[in-house]
Parts: structure tokens; sequence; C-alpha cells
């Protein structure tokens, strides 16, 4: 059996740098908004608060993943931050989904909108959100949790570098429509953004097997050792997105006791280098005629 733990990249002050600046831009996108009259401001204003929120969200979830295991919690509290990237990402389409019916009703009931204001206000938004971005690059490569407050800050500089050029459209060619049209398209990459985290942190919780891992791969690479008659009844999971768990009964030939701890020893360390396991259970058995499916 073997174990191996991975800590946390981020720091909260960079959490809390990141939050203090999606604040401001939330407060004054939502303000410019209001005054030019661009529901693709107010669109990206709400987009921003939702931001902050995720960030909070995310921080309670890396405190709450770093509290020791327990009797009652014998895994620890790190599926906490596989929470968080599940709500955050819940919240983030919901928000989405509710501009984009408010862009819909915009289209039929066009308002003047003050171009230059809009780039002015999206302006000052996208150096923001830019900002935040690169914050929360390092911990976004190794934490989904991370990950997805990473992606509403990305998908906000989008949103604001589209509001920008929505408002140059409106100083150019005196429309209306461009407004909710970038309302939509903004709505639309972040709702797909939403749905892969959400796809992905449903599948840790659910127990899928880790992307990438080929059970039958598995197999063959086991039961070709000298000495491994079989590898049936595999369970495979994540706790979060780096503890990867390996279970399985393995039927091995005739052996001494030692022999066949030094197999188990060789097996687990091909689960972790060749797979990416970093817990392992390996139950060893001698050929008894029942079943031996793989799963």
């Amino acid at each position: 059996m073997s174990h191996h733990h991975h800590h946390d990249p981020l720091s909260g002050s960079r959490l809390g740098w990141t939050i203090a600046l999606n604040l401001f831009i939330a407060a004054a996108e939502f303000i410019g908004g209001i005054v030019a009259g661009s529901l693709a401001l107010v669109t990206d204003a709400l987009h921003n608060l939702s931001d902050v929120l995720s960030l909070v969200v995310s921080y309670v979830a890396i405190r709450l993943a770093r509290r020791p295991k327990s009797p009652s919690f014998t895994f620890g509290w790190k599926r906490a931050q596989i929470l968080a990237a599940v709500t955050n990402s819940s919240v983030l389409g919901a928000v989405a989904l509710v501009m984009i019916v408010k862009a819909v009703e915009r289209f039929a009931h066009p308002e003047a909108i003050s171009g230059n204001l809009m780039v002015l206000i999206a302006g000052l938004g996208l150096v923001a959100n830019i900002a935040g971005t690169l914050l929360l690059k390092k911990g976004a490569d190794e934490n989904m949790n991370i990950r997805s407050s990473y992606l509403h800050l990305l998908s906000d500089a989008v949103s604001s570098a589209g509001v920008i050029l929505g408002g140059i459209g409106i100083m150019v060619l005196h429309v209306a429509w461009i407004d909710p049209a970038i309302t939509i398209l903004i709505s639309l990459y972040i709702l797909r953004e939403s749905v892969l985290i959400v796809w992905e942190a449903s599948g840790i919780l659910m127990l899928k097997t880790p992307a990438g891992v080929d059970a039958t791969a598995i197999k063959a690479a086991l039961e070709a050792m000298p000495g491994v008659i079989n590898l049936h009844h595999v369970h495979m999971w994540q706790i979060d997105e780096h503890d990867r768990h390996f279970e399985g009964h393995v039927v091995l030939q005739d052996m001494p006791l030692a022999q066949a701890s030094r197999m188990l020893e060789e097996l687990e360390g091909i689960l972790k280098r060749d797979f990416g396991f970093n817990h392992t259970i390996l139950q060893t058995e001698t050929d008894r005629g029942h079943d031996q499916a793989l799963v």
C-alpha cells in the first residue's frame, strides 16, 4: 500500500488581491453600465461579482481541505474543493443563462447606449481581469477549485474585450443591437466553460475512473509480471484531482510470503510510475475458481 500527498500551491494573499480587484471593477462596471445604458457592461459587472463569490468559496474550500483527517472524515476534507468547483461553475452558468434572456429582451426593446463610456469602463475591467488571471495562473494549473475561479477571471477578460469591441462598433456604426449580440456571445462562452468544469468535477464525485486511465492496459501490465496469474475486482477513483486510488485483487502463483510481499511492491510501483496512482491497495489471492472479471 502506498501513499503520497500534494500541497495546495496558492497563497491566501494572491486570492485577497484578486478579490479586491474584482470588487473594484464590478462596482465600476455596474455603475458605468447603468449610466451608459449597456447591458453588456452590466453583464460583465455581474460576472465580476460572481467572480468575487467564486474566490471566497475557493478560499473557504482551501482552508477546509487543509483540515486533518479524523475518524469521521478518514479522507479529510479534500473534496471540499471539488464541491466548490461545482458550486462556482453552476452559479456562473446560471448567470450566463439569465443574461442571455435579458439580451433577447433587449433585441426587442433597444435602448440608447454610450459607446465611449462602454469602452472606457470595459478597458479598466480588462486590465483588472488580466491581472487577476496572472495571480491565479500557477494555482489553476494544479487545482480544479482554483481553475474554476481562474476561468471566471479568464472569461471576464474575454467578455471585457468583447464589450470594448461592442462599444467601438456602436461608436462607428451607431447600431444598438451590437450590445445584446455581444452579451449573448459572452454568455455562451461562459456557459460552455461552466459545463466543462461541472462535468469534470461531477465525474470525481461519482467515483469515475480517472481520465486517461485504461483498465485493460493496467491488467496487461500487471499480468505480464512473472508470478501474476490474474488481476480482477478492480476499483479506480479520485478523492480530488491529484489523489488517485487503485484497489484490486491479484491472483499469484504459489510463492513464499516474503516473495509475495516483494511482488506487491513491484506491482504498486508500476501503478504509481506508469498510471499515476498514489494510493494502492492490492489483495493477494490464490486461484479459487470464482468470478475473476476485471471490474
